[in-house]
């Protein structure tokens, strides 16, 4: 039986157990009531399961509509059965989604592309929510003297991830994101095709970014976010294709693409 809480930190303790159903007792509370009626905390724990469900809809609102409503509800109270918040914020329900979802079953995620959809929903999400900071832009690097350029690091804006996925998913998520919800019209998708390969997304202001790459930038882009040095990079380059020309032209021309569309915050040596 549930003891009697004594203080107000041990009532709110016991009644988060309940609305979770960790609690277990004889207590009027956790009971179904005399008239045959649900338990007075059923409606908290409905409440809070519905609620997690919105949540984790609103993170991943390009999912949920290639789901539909009904398979994307159940997924959810999947993952809210197997990962209860542990976060104060609920926008951060939902980080163990694509995870989950890889291990789970056909019954749940009846196509593994799904998983794709979920990671991309999850990377614009943060990306939108990733603090911000200054970029440079072509001309703060004009008076590098070129001798330097080879120990420099590229630092990049917080909010630029490099996701590896399996699927071609991007056309579907354009697709999906564009979807008019009060029509309730759904578009006609293309059939997922399996091809890996690295999506680039970022913030720019306000606005979320997203872009496929080639192999040859992803490698290379990969290799600058974890500090590799300009130097290294162009050997990376030169390595693909085969001549140090190219190399130099190739990163010359990526470093003016990254500088243009925001992504670099700095060039410290």
């Amino acid at each position: 039986m549930m003891g009697a809480p004594t203080s107000l930190r041990a009532q709110q303790q016991a009644l988060a157990h309940a609305i979770v159903g960790e609690a277990t007792g004889s207590g009027a509370w956790l009971q179904p009531r005399a008239d045959g009626s649900p338990a007075l905390i059923d409606v908290y724990r409905h409440a809070h399961a519905a609620r997690l469900v919105r949540a984790l809809r609103d993170n991943f609102e390009v999912l949920a509509r290639a789901m539909g409503d009904d398979a994307f509800e159940a997924l959810a109270r999947a993952y809210l059965q197997a990962h209860p918040p542990t976060q104060p914020s609920i926008r951060w329900f939902g980080d163990r989604l694509a995870d989950h979802m890889a291990r789970a079953d056909e019954a749940l995620v009846p196509h593994p592309a799904l998983v794709d959809l979920a990671r991309m929903d999850w990377a614009l999400r943060a990306a939108f929510d990733a603090a911000d900071a200054a970029v440079l832009d072509v001309a703060a690097l004009r008076p590098i003297d070129p001798a330097d350029w080879p120990a420099l690091r590229l630092r990049f804006h917080p909010s630029v991830v490099l996701l590896r996925l399996q699927w071609a998913v991007e056309s579907s998520w354009r697709a999906l994101d564009a979807q008019d919800g009060s029509t309730g019209a759904e578009p006609d998708l293309p059939a997922p095709q399996a091809r890996p390969h690295a999506l680039l997304v970022w913030r720019r202001e306000l606005a979320t970014q997203w872009r496929s790459l080639d192999d040859d930038e992803a490698e290379l882009l990969e290799a600058a976010l974890v500090g590799e040095r300009f130097g290294a990079l162009c050997e990376r380059a030169a390595a693909r294709s085969g001549s140090a020309d190219a190399a130099i032209s190739r990163m010359a021309g990526l470093m003016q693409v990254w500088l243009i569309e925001g992504l670099v915050s700095a060039c410290p040596s």
